[in-house]
């Protein structure tokens, strides 16, 4: 009797509870489901300064979204995606470059360099991710970004420059059907790359992942400008600086994208360079 009484009291959590130890086990835990709400509000209110508190500790946001072995099979995807990455725009860039040494074509040219830049960025992403214990790793996350923005800058200014060169030269775009064909495939294949790097660099919520989707979004615009240009110059060949003109704009759009990373990243890098025990 005494002790359904006892439990009554337990469960109307009763002022009088007939045995103190468990009295003193309540408040605590009762003190702790007042404050579960508050740190909920906090975490969404202030995500922000959370993800920075985070970074302090050298992990990145992903630590706190993702259980480990989700983590895990969302690294191998990456790995996956960069290992297909790498493949596909080394074939394409071989075949750019034969196509741009023939036809003496801007946009070919400025497009074999992006892969070429494509093939070295998936195999920055693949060294991000090869550490299985590092898939959280702000710092081993923020050196990928500093190596892939100094590429974005070496790699546009090589493009502008042949862009400059053959606008002053007077280069026309040729078209034949091994162009043609090189164009369409890599424009279709890059953006189709581009969209997983981003789906996965969100989830992982890495920027490296996401700059590599965006250099093999690049390449897939620059594919489809090749046929662009030669179409526009087939019906009006006054408009021969097309090719020329889209190569400068994609140098400067990647340089600017590159000096944006290391304005970001280098800062963090320095921040972070304590916790390469995680490496």
């Amino acid at each position: 009797g005494g002790e359904g009484t006892g439990s009554a009291g337990r469960r109307h959590r009763a002022p009088t509870c007939p045995s103190p130890p468990r009295a003193v086990m309540r408040r605590p835990r009762a003190a702790a489901g007042a404050e579960q709400p508050e740190f909920e509000q906090l975490r969404i209110g202030e995500s922000g300064q959370f993800s920075e508190g985070l970074e302090d500790r050298g992990l990145l946001e992903s630590s706190t979204r993702l259980k480990p072995h989700e983590a895990q099979s969302y690294r191998k995807k990456a790995l996956w995606v960069s290992w297909v990455s790498i493949i596909v725009t080394l074939a394409l860039a071989v075949a750019a470059f034969t196509v741009s040494v023939m036809r003496y074509s801007a946009s070919s040219f400025g497009f074999a360099f992006d892969a070429t830049l494509d093939v070295l960025s998936s195999a920055i992403v693949l060294w991000r991710y090869s550490n299985a214990a590092a898939v959280h790793s702000a710092h081993r996350e923020y050196m990928a970004c500093v190596i892939l923005g100094i590429i974005f800058l070496l790699s546009s200014i090589c493009i502008v420059i042949k862009a400059i060169h053959d606008l002053a030269k007077r280069v026309l775009p040729e078209v034949d059907d091994f162009l043609y064909s090189v164009s369409v495939l890599s424009g279709i294949l890059c953006t189709v790359l581009a969209v997983i790097k981003f789906m996965l660099g969100k989830v992982l919520t890495s920027r490296a992942l996401i700059t590599d989707g965006f250099n093999s979004l690049v390449g897939g615009i620059m594919g489809f400008s090749i046929l662009l240009s030669a179409e526009v110059f087939k019906h009006n060949s006054s408009v021969w600086f097309l090719d020329g003109s889209i190569g400068v704009l994609i140098g400067l759009t990647i340089s600017a994208y590159g000096i944006k990373l290391l304005i970001d990243m280098v800062p963090r890098v320095r921040q972070t360079r304590h916790y390469e025990m995680f490496e």
